[in-house]
């Protein structure tokens, strides 16, 4: 049996775990076998610099934590060497960064995540990875916004051009008839 020492350590581990879970609005378990350590350096600065925690934490240790938050449907999947991404401001970057060291390396998995406090499976990780960023739905968005109106002013605009010049000789055709 552990020492009371050991075992309030421990616990303190699972109920911080469980309190980035909960706060978190997003994250990504992923089984992180045979990633090289240059693979490995260059996709936790890639997370680093999507503001995503990435943890390395023991099996049972990281069951708890689940267990307190509700993510149970993740115990299928807490074998083997596990990693979580936790994103607590965008929900699709941990999911992206990983994909991406998935599709490059095979024995790299994607096996679980969350969203919004919901387990999601492996196949939605995925394509919740394919979503476009926030800065390309902003831009999308704003460019769909300003086509209606771009064509109206143009438009308007070739009216005026057409018209415009016929409506100046108009009044004075009409100045010279009086």
């Amino acid at each position: 049996m552990p020492s009371k020492k050991i075992l309030e350590s421990k616990q303190q581990i699972v109920a911080e775990l469980a309190g980035k879970l909960r706060r978190a609005q997003s994250g990504v378990l992923v089984k992180y076998q045979g990633i090289t350590v240059g693979d490995d350096t260059e996709m936790r600065k890639k997370l680093r610099a999507a503001e995503v925690e990435y943890v390395v934490m023991k099996n049972s240790l990281t069951k708890r934590a689940c267990d307190i938050v509700g993510y149970t449907a993740w115990d299928e999947h807490l074998s083997g060497m596990n990693a979580i991404a936790i994103s607590y401001n965008d929900p699709v970057a941990p999911a992206k960064i990983l994909k991406e060291y998935a599709d490059k390396i095979k024995t790299f998995e994607i096996r679980a995540g969350f969203l919004d406090g919901a387990v999601i499976d492996a196949a939605t990780v995925v394509k919740l990875a394919s979503i476009p960023s926030k800065e390309t739905l902003l831009a999308r968005l704003l460019g769909s916004l300003q086509s209606p109106i771009s064509s109206l002013a143009r438009a308007l605009q070739a009216i005026l051009d057409k018209n415009g010049s016929a409506g100046h000789e108009a009044p004075a055709a009409e100045a010279t008839a009086e």
